[in-house]
């Protein structure tokens, strides 16, 4: 007969545990895989690779671009069931006017937003453009425009409630890398505010926001709060966002087991900052994100555009 796989019931935790004892095998030195290449590139295989981040011959057609990714991110939002009544927020920098942003009207929900829904707001508050029939969020303003006056390289902030970042973010903890997935964010990649001064209704909570962030930071996580991320498109920013809330699923999903004597594996400094050059890229980022653009393009005929 056989011999069986299958663990016995009568097994203690412990001794399963201590039967699982993760092999190390030899690695090739990392670096040649992009000698010569970008990392979008060299996710490409062949002579084919995918586009990344596109030009504009003007302002105009950049910001409608800009504002036909940011509707596409709140649907996406809307389908990844990242909803909280009004709560949750995105801002894209005015590729004219540095010195504005455009954010979501405060009390529409994700699935119905389009391109034409968002309002333009410059670094003092003030609404210089776009919808006038609502208003913004205060707490998005003030939270995105400590992020925007802090860090210039940033075109686009996200900023939510969903589930598994608020669960995760009562601990105060950071994440570990334990998935190819979570070294997104290693090292100065992401933080936590490790703090809550309620709802955000003055200036000084997004400055402490902005300050956590750091001048490196892709992604914090806001105690009792929520997530935040960051990046040079809406696009960067929304896929971080979907990747750093699943790291939270699953660091939650780890900690449950651990706490029943599974022992955890992290991966290696190496090996994670391996992985940190390639899924961390600003275009690998952005063509990750175009899949559920694509399909919310298809499922909703481009409504989201006008």
């Amino acid at each position: 007969m056989a011999p069986s796989a299958v663990v016995s019931d009568t097994e203690s935790i412990e001794a399963r545990a201590a039967a699982i004892v993760p092999k190390e095998v030899s690695h090739a030195k990392h670096g040649h895989e992009l000698a010569n290449k970008t990392p979008l590139q060299a996710m490409s295989h062949g002579d084919v690779a995918l586009a990344g981040i596109p030009k504009f011959p003007d302002f105009a057609s950049k910001r409608q671009w800009q504002l036909e990714h940011m509707a596409a991110a709140f649907r996406h939002w809307y389908r990844e069931d990242y909803i909280e009544g009004m709560s949750g927020h995105i801002s894209v920098r005015d590729p004219e006017h540095h010195d504005a942003f455009w954010t979501n009207p405060l009390g529409k929900h994700f699935g119905l937003l389009k391109a034409s829904d968002m309002i333009l707001v410059d670094l003092d508050g003030e609404v210089i453009g776009g919808n006038r029939t609502k208003p913004p969020n205060t707490a998005g303003f003030l939270i995105h425009a400590a992020v925007h006056k802090a860090r210039p390289d940033v075109h686009a902030v996200c900023h939510n409630h969903s589930i598994h970042g608020k669960a995760w973010s009562v601990f105060g903890r950071r994440l570990e890398m334990l998935t190819q997935d979570s070294c997104k964010f290693r090292g100065d990649a992401h933080s936590v505010y490790n703090s809550y001064g309620g709802v955000v209704l003055g200036p000084e909570e997004g400055e402490l926001i902005a300050e956590a962030l750091g001048p490196k930071g892709k992604g914090c996580i806001l105690r009792n709060h929520g997530l935040l991320t960051v990046g040079r498109t809406v696009d960067e920013a929304a896929f971080l966002y979907t990747s750093m809330e699943r790291s939270c699923r699953v660091q939650l999903l780890a900690e449950a087991a651990a706490a029943n004597g599974l022992a955890k594996v992290p991966i290696t400094d190496e090996e994670a900052q391996f992985n940190f050059d390639v899924e961390s890229d600003p275009e690998i980022c952005y063509c990750e994100f175009q899949v559920y653009y694509d399909l919310e393009d298809e499922l909703t005929k481009g409504d989201f555009k006008n």
